[in-house]
C-alpha cells in the first residue's frame, strides 16, 4: 500500500508539473524527464493495484485512469480487518 501511495502521489505531480509545463514555457528538459516519470508511476499504480488483494474492482478501473486514477482508486481499496 505504500509503494501505491507514493506512485500515485507522483503520479498526479508528474502530470501537472508536464501540464503546466505545456500551457507556459514549454522546455524540453522538463518534458524528457517528466514524461518518463509520470509513465513509469503510471505502470507501477496499475500494477500495485491489480496486486492489492484488498482491491476491488472498482478499484482496478480506477486506476488506469492517467493521473488521478491512483489517488481515487486508493479511496476505493478497503484493508482487512485485523
Amino acid at each position: 500500500m505504500r509503494t501505491l501511495r507514493i506512485a500515485a502521489a507522483v503520479e498526479a505531480a508528474s502530470l501537472a508539473a508536464l501540464l503546466i509545463n505545456l500551457v507556459t514555457i514549454h522546455t524540453k528538459a522538463i518534458t524528457a524527464l517528466g514524461g518518463p516519470v509520470h509513465g513509469l508511476c503510471y505502470l507501477t499504480v496499475i500494477v500495485c493495484t491489480f496486486m492489492t488483494p484488498d482491491a476491488t474492482p472498482a478499484a482496478r478501473r480506477l486506476a488506469v485512469i492517467p493521473g488521478i486514477g491512483g489517488l481515487l482508486a486508493l479511496r476505493r481499496i478497503h484493508p482487512r480487518e485485523a
